[in-house]
């Protein structure tokens, strides 16, 4: 069995992938796309902790805690994804770019 550890390097890692996307992209979409990355990372750490948790005494089954917030992390990464696909195409409506920089401030 492979051990939390080396779940929770990978999680770590996978998580600065999406973190430096985040910082060094200038396209809107894939700062969204580098957001979830970094949730898939978070989601990651959740099962992994879970698989690792200690059963129940009088059941003998693990409780399905951390499956339960991955399912929650993805309706709201869902809901999300939904919100900034609606204001990146408004900006790309207003303003013919989807680059971060272009965008300075929000008011028009």
């Amino acid at each position: 069995m492979i051990p939390l550890e080396h779940w929770l390097y990978l999680s770590g890692m996978v998580f600065t992938l999406g973190l430096c996307g985040v910082l060094m992209r200038r396209n809107v979409i894939l700062v969204l796309m580098s957001i979830e990355i970094m949730l898939n990372a978070a989601n990651l750490a959740l099962v992994a902790f879970n698989k690792y948790l200690p059963p129940d005494p009088a059941t003998g089954a693990t409780a399905p805690d951390g499956q339960v917030f991955v399912f929650f992390t993805i309706a709201v990464a869902a809901a999300e994804v939904a919100v900034a696909l609606a204001i990146a195409m408004a900006l790309f409506r207003r303003l013919d770019t989807v680059n971060v920089d272009d965008v300075a401030n929000l008011r028009w």
